[in-house]
């Protein structure tokens, strides 16, 4: 069963006519706005987005009370189990839901456009305070890298909100684990915009309440608690995506670099280029994304550079609020690492079905990175039963990957 195959978004179900037709209104705007995006895109990107992105931050700020904490420092959410207990039920619903036995996929970033080798090379000229964990001195890591669209549908590429994902998994990595189903590896997440788009697990539970009914915008846009900004701040980011390979990511939360700091990391791509996207504004291939990177990894390696950004500052730089931009101005991005995709073929079946088999978690770590925040701390076990359930559903056992994997 090719469940990864490209299907229409199912229509909204909130139990209202009203609310199911202004909710699939919405999606059909989108869906007509990605035809003509690149032609206006680049010049906003250019000269808008950034300045509209520092506005939006420092009107979210301004609603924000300081909490008083310090540097790497955490404190729990009011009744934060129990939002993660809704968030794992309102995800195994909607899989359960929109998947058979034997064909589940991902509950989120689900669509795989590839899963490809990579080197993850550590840079030698690294800050000192910065020589932490994995950084502390130049190294390689083997990888095997998953790029995906968003969830928790897989639809055609042009049809998406405009979301892309990167999951890197390296091996061979030394050290004890913060779990122990795997004892070698450690994962890494990032998301194409800057920003998670739900600031806290509280305000994550009410939005898969509403995604269960396919209607995501009563989240943002309702009379009793509007996230207004955090849609602006989203939208100012997602777009018609040309490439996995051409877009930045964002890890948009925070970890531990080594005791008593804090960073997020970022990874970038070292060209400008951008592929043409076939056939806009008529519609593009299912899979234009997939080929695209189908394309760039037979003409010749890939390179990503992989970037940090140290907290330095407890409350314009939050650990417990994934909403809040990190501003450069008050600490630079810096690159500590090259994420090398090698000339390679990758998209066989057998290696499509391969990434399957994975499980990414950001718990897969050593505790120099344990992540940090209450969005952080539900991922450890949403991850961890969402991925049981997709591996029990699909009758295929956890794997722990060690990179001599070969495919036909």
């Amino acid at each position: 069963m090719n469940s990864n195959a490209s299907r229409p978004t199912p229509r909204a179900n909130t139990g209202s006519l009203w609310r199911n037709m202004v909710s699939d209104a919405g999606m059909a705007f989108i869906r007509l706005e990605r035809r003509f995006d690149p032609l206006f895109r680049p010049a906003f990107d250019a000269f808008l987005r950034d300045p509209l992105a520092r506005f939006t931050t420092s009107l979210i700020n301004s609603r924000r009370q300081n909490e008083g904490l310090g540097i790497a420092e955490e404190r729990l959410l009011p009744d934060e189990e129990s939002f993660t207990d809704s968030i794992v039920k309102s995800f195994t619903r909607q899989m359960t839901d929109l998947w058979k036995p034997g064909g589940f996929e991902r509950g989120g970033n689900t669509k795989t456009q590839g899963i490809v080798r990579g080197e993850f090379v550590v840079h030698e000229d690294i800050p000192e305070h910065m020589k932490r964990g994995i950084y502390a001195k130049p190294q390689t890591f083997r990888a095997w890298v998953r790029f995906s669209g968003p969830g928790p549908y897989i639809t055609p590429d042009i049809d998406d909100v405009g979301f892309m994902s990167i999951s890197i998994k390296l091996m061979g990595v030394p050290g004890d684990k913060l779990m122990d189903e795997e004892k070698h590896t450690l994962d890494m997440f990032a998301v194409s915009t800057p920003t998670f788009v739900t600031p806290d697990a509280r305000c994550n539970a009410a939005l898969q309440i509403e995604s269960v009914k396919n209607a995501q915008i009563f989240y943002f846009v309702n009379l009793r608690e509007s996230h207004i900004l955090d849609l602006v701040m989203q939208s100012l980011f997602i777009k018609t995506q040309s490439s996995p390979f051409e877009a930045p990511y964002f890890s948009c939360v925070p970890y531990l670099m080594g005791e008593g700091q804090a960073m997020q990391y970022s990874v970038w791509p070292k060209t400008n280029k951008r592929t043409p996207i076939p056939r806009l504004p008529l519609r593009p291939p299912d899979d234009y994304l997939r080929n695209a990177m189908v394309a760039s990894l037979a003409e010749g390696d890939v390179e990503l550079d992989f970037r940090i950004q140290m907290q330095t500052d407890s409350h314009l730089m939050p650990i417990e609020n994934a909403g809040v931009l990190w501003p450069e101005k008050l600490s630079p991005r810096i690159s500590v690492a090259t994420l090398r995709l090698p000339r390679q073929k990758f998209d066989s079946p057998a290696q499509m079905e391969f990434a399957k088999r994975l499980s990414y978690n950001p718990w897969h770590t050593i505790a120099e990175h344990r992540p940090l925040g209450n969005q952080s701390r539900a991922r450890k076990r949403m991850y961890w039963a969402l991925s049981t359930l997709r591996h029990n559903m699909n009758a295929v056992p956890h794997f722990e990957p060690t990179g001599d994997e070969a495919f036909e």
